[in-house]
């Protein structure tokens, strides 16, 4: 009969190793919906703008 896999979890060279590649893959993620984000821009710029002064009147009416 084999033994069960230890409930402890992965070493921490695994772990670090796994944060590190989510680290990358979240920064590629973010870079790309800037791109996204700023070629919508270029295409519809009216919506672009209608956007930015929404967000702007969200941050003006938020309270902290």
């Amino acid at each position: 009969m084999p033994e069960p896999e230890s409930p402890a979890g992965p070493t921490q060279d695994t772990q670090a190793e796994s944060d590190a590649a989510r680290r990358r893959r979240r920064a590629q993620f973010l870079r790309e919906l800037a791109e996204a984000r700023e070629l919508r821009d270029r295409v519809q710029p009216r919506r672009a703008k209608t956007a930015r002064l929404r967000h702007a009147m969200r941050m003006r009416t938020f309270r902290w």
